[in-house]
């Protein structure tokens, strides 16, 4: 991979950036097409973060960047715009820079869930969804969901105060959708989405009880850490069709590439670049 003067730079802000996976992604494909860009970790306290952005957009070959944990919520008060994903989910993992120097951020997380159900053949439009997890993964899904489509939308978390406003934000943008807060219970909905940490350590809890799933519902993970979590074995057994974690990030790269004005890729080929392999859907 080339780097040189007219490199353009994507950073990847963060902390910790030990766990960082998209330059490992995102490079070589820009590498397999013959592309001057390049996605650079960059380490940024919470602290320090509201001075060091500004300053890292400064640099002249700064294309812009992908924002990550703990900076999704902050660097919404940073934008110049924001798009209605961003307003509903109160968070923001895309920032483009734009020739006047002003800045545009984006929410991907949801858009790269909803993709990922596409692709399988889930149907979205008309359907009723369940997000259990309102937090930033959660909401940026719940946004999505509504952008697509979904006739109802259910709600839950066990910070009341994350659950209700999340449903506000919805009601606001998307006022004709059937929205309620306050229970997990997955029965009756056609799409069932666990957006908390449960499933990232060995012995955590369900997120939802799975003998309440429907056979013909199509069930998604937002845990990364296990490609088949407790929850995904358990709503397969129950018949349901799946997504595991990783997908969604996948199917994010390449809106990601579409907000920056690259070419774009399907996820079979950045996996196959990423020498990843084809991950069990």
């Amino acid at each position: 991979m080339r780097i040189d003067g007219h490199t353009r730079i994507i950073a990847h802000i963060g902390e910790p950036t030990a766990s960082f996976k998209a330059p490992l992604i995102y490079n070589p494909y820009f590498a397999s097409i013959g592309l001057n860009a390049a996605v650079v970790p960059m380490g940024v306290r919470a602290a320090d973060f509201a001075t060091a952005l500004p300053a890292i957009f400064r640099f002249t070959n700064v294309h812009g960047a992908l924002i990550t944990m703990p900076h999704k919520v902050p660097v919404v008060a940073l934008l110049d715009e924001a798009s209605t994903a961003v307003k509903v989910a109160g968070s923001c993992n895309a920032v483009l820079v734009r020739p006047d120097g002003s800045i545009k951020g984006d929410m991907f997380d949801g858009e790269g869930f909803v993709r990922g159900l596409r692709r399988k053949g889930c149907r979205i439009a008309d359907a009723s969804a369940l997000v259990v997890g309102a937090g930033g993964v959660g909401s940026a899904i719940a946004a999505a969901l509504a952008a697509a489509g979904v006739r109802r939308l259910a709600l839950n978390d066990i910070d009341a105060a994350a659950m209700d406003g999340l449903a506000a934000r919805i009601l606001a943008h998307f006022p004709a959708l059937e929205v309620a807060a306050g229970s997990s219970d997955p029965a009756g909905h056609d799409i069932v989405v666990n957006a908390t940490p449960l499933g990232m350590r060995p012995g955590d809890p369900l997120p939802i009880d799975p003998s309440r799933l429907r056979p013909d519902a199509f069930v998604g993970e937002v845990v990364m850490s296990s490609e088949i979590t407790p929850f995904l074995a358990a709503a397969r057994a129950q018949g349901c069709r799946t997504q595991i974690g990783l997908d969604m990030l996948f199917e994010m790269i390449p809106a990601y590439l579409e907000f920056f004005g690259f070419p774009s890729a399907t996820p079979e080929t950045l996996r196959r670049v990423a020498g990843l392999g084809r991950e069990a859907a």
